[in-house]
């Protein structure tokens, strides 16, 4: 069983894959690993590329299809639970997320120690168009200011979660961007690493600003409204009698 499952959200981004796993491939040298792809309902040649590529590639490529599109929480959701490591790493399809921070990630969560649950990047040097970069900006400072989740960049896709953690997450459309904070209320604590994002290569982006910003906000009372009901897990203990 490979040690570290990437797992990789699509939707529409063919022409960005091929180099992306050649990236992928040059960053993860040495390591044991596995690729998941979750085609989460495109429509371009996304299918026919992975096809393609599982063939060349020297790690396991796996290819995950949706019939139709989920969004990307569930994405990563159907990531999670056919990763076979112990650890799922995730990074976007877009070729924005740069794959050499990978390693660090999951080495800072292996040091960080067994108390720690996830690491998530927090991006440097945005790359997104200004109007975007201010919306982003105040949702994480809504976010941390409502959450408390110390975080400074939730919505940055390369993360390091421990599998058996990620699989435990609440899912729902948004959860990729409260992470952070979900992993605080399982009872763990969240290492941080600083990533420098790039440009988008080919095509454009299938998440908007406004189309999202309701629905954020939405998630965001969601996510306050878990915490505050969530009480400590009690340590249960078998007492045997006779």
């Amino acid at each position: 069983m490979p040690e570290i499952s990437i797992v990789i959200p699509c939707r529409n981004e063919a022409a960005n894959l091929p180099l992306l796993l050649d990236e992928i491939g040059a960053a993860m040298a040495g390591r044991d690993f596995e690729v998941i792809v979750v085609n989460d309902g495109s429509t371009d040649e996304t299918e026919a590329v992975l096809a393609a590529e599982a063939a060349l590639r020297p790690f396991p490529l796996r290819h995950l299809k949706h019939q139709k599109s989920a969004g990307q929480s569930l994405s990563v959701r159907s990531g999670a639970w056919a990763a076979r490591g112990g650890i799922v790493a995730t990074i976007d399809g877009d070729g924005q997320n740069d794959p050499q921070y990978i390693p660090m990630l999951v080495d800072a969560l292996r040091q960080a120690g067994p108390e720690f649950g996830a690491a998530q990047g927090q991006r440097l040097k945005r790359r997104d168009s200004k109007i975007k970069q201010l919306a982003s900006r105040f949702a994480n400072w809504l976010r941390s200011a409502i959450l408390h989740d110390e975080t400074r960049d939730t919505g940055c896709g390369l993360k390091a979660v421990h599998t058996d953690i990620l699989r435990k997450l609440p899912f729902f459309d948004g959860t990729h961007r409260f992470v952070p904070a979900l992993v605080i209320q399982e009872g763990y604590r969240v290492v941080h690493c600083d990533v420098v994002d790039r440009s988008r290569r080919h095509g454009k982006s299938n998440y908007g600003i406004f189309d999202r910003g309701l629905q954020g906000a939405l998630d965001l009372v969601g996510v306050w409204w878990l915490r505050r009901r969530r009480r400590g897990m009690p340590k249960a203990e078998e007492i045997r009698h006779g």
